[in-house]
């Protein structure tokens, strides 16, 4: 008899199994794109092993979403076609990501578009959309889903929040190839404890602990790995270089038969082999990152403030320490690092509480609690957010002094 899955070993999960329909969107050359793109930019400079891409992420977050579907379906709230519907939203989550990850989401965001925006045109209007009608799915819906825009919220937020098949595949799989021990979270125990109550997510009580332990493991990561001062210092630059050419190159311009095009590599090779004089700058700043001859970190402050600093004042500062240091202002960079310490909700929101199931007697009683509540998890929420002055090594000195003189009393 003939199967119709493919078993593909992942060190994270061991195996993932795969159907037909959705290896015919893993085998598209669009989708095939995400092993071009790393999920941490930057960080493998610091951490050498973290060459992961989006391509294996998104099939963990199939996995994991799988995994949910199943529990769902076994307490019969969810029928196997949910389960289908919500593999492919997994799958697909990411598509639209540019070059670098995140790192390309700072750099659009001055036109007020997101990689989301990109994945959802990318499922619409590309062979992709086609595969999916194709096998008799509903692309919008699907879309919709992926993208936290359902009006099945519950679906919405086993692919992103604080309980989402997204960030548990996210955490393990970082923790697993930068080599950080902060990311070790039990996420068979808390898909196998979801349910759902009035419409939205919620997890019984018993698993609570696990909770706690993976907005932990998150935070500790952001500090660790993710806001590093040096993995910050390597995409500074390269954000730099991408800011500089982008007239050149129209990185951010929302066409998406160029857009799909773009990887890290097609990307930082365009830079480097550009003969443009107008790109000199620019073309410094990626070999300088080819390289690893990284800015150095000359003042570093974690913020109280919620608010972000916006490039206003980041401009401002850059002027202030540029004058009293004495150094180019193209020569210093200012870097605002800001995330919530509790996942934002799909609905782009600050998460505030949690729906915790009890089974009584046979019987089940639901609570929402405020997230405040939870003692562990209530000690970091709020905001990480962190002030940061680069240089290169031969201005060091000078704008260290400048930088501790006029941010020393910084809150």
């Amino acid at each position: 008899m003939k199967k119709n899955y493919l078993d593909i070993i992942d060190p994270i999960h061991d195996f993932i199994r795969v159907y037909e329909h959705e290896l015919s969107i893993i085998d598209n050359p669009i989708f095939q794109r995400l092993r071009r793109i790393r999920q941490l930019s930057g960080a493998h400079l610091i951490y050498p092993a973290a060459q992961h891409t989006r391509f294996e992420h998104s099939l963990g977050v199939m996995h994991i979403a799988s995994l949910a579907g199943h529990t769902l379906n076994e307490k019969e709230i969810f029928k196997s076609d949910d389960i289908e519907i919500l593999r492919l939203a997994g799958l697909l989550h990411d598509i639209g990501h540019g070059p670098f990850s995140h790192l390309f989401e700072e750099m659009i965001q001055k036109k007020k578009i997101s990689h989301e925006d990109f994945g959802k045109e990318i499922i619409l209007k590309s062979e992709i959309g086609d595969i999916l009608s194709k096998n008799g799915f509903d692309k919008k819906l699907i879309t919709r889903i992926a993208f936290g825009d359902s009006k099945f919220q519950y679906m919405n937020e086993i692919i992103s929040g604080t309980l989402s098949a997204d960030m548990m595949d996210y955490l393990l799989r970082d923790g697993y190839f930068t080599g950080a021990e902060h990311a070790k979270i039990d996420h068979k125990r808390i898909t196998q404890s979801l349910d759902i109550h009035q419409k939205k997510l919620a997890l019984e009580r018993s698993a609570l602990y696990s909770f706690e332990s993976m907005m932990h493991s998150r935070y500790q990561m952001f500090k660790a790995v993710y806001f590093h001062k040096t993995v910050r210092a390597a995409e500074v630059m390269l954000l730099e270089a991408l800011r500089l050419s982008d007239d050149e190159f129209g990185f951010t311009s929302f066409n998406l038969n160029e857009f799909v095009k773009l990887t890290d590599e097609y990307v930082l090779s365009n830079l480097i082999s550009s003969k443009s004089t107008k790109l000199k700058r620019a073309r410094q700043f990626a070999l300088d990152y080819q390289n690893r001859k990284l800015l150095k970190c000359v003042f570093e402050r974690i913020l109280n403030s919620r608010t972000n600093l916006k490039k206003t004042k980041t401009d401002e500062l850059r002027t202030c320490i540029s004058k009293k240091s004495k150094v180019d202002e193209n020569e210093i960079f200012v870097d605002s690092s800001i995330t919530p310490s509790i996942p934002l909700a799909p609905s782009k929101n600050e998460s505030k509480s949690i729906i915790l199931i009890t089974n009584e007697n046979g019987k089940s009683l639901a609570q929402e609690i405020p997230i405040s509540e939870i003692p562990v998890v209530s000690a970091f929420s709020g905001f990480m957010n962190i002030l940061r002055i680069y240089t290169p090594q031969k201005t060091r000195k000078k704008v260290e002094i400048a930088a501790k003189s006029i941010l020393g009393d910084l809150k």
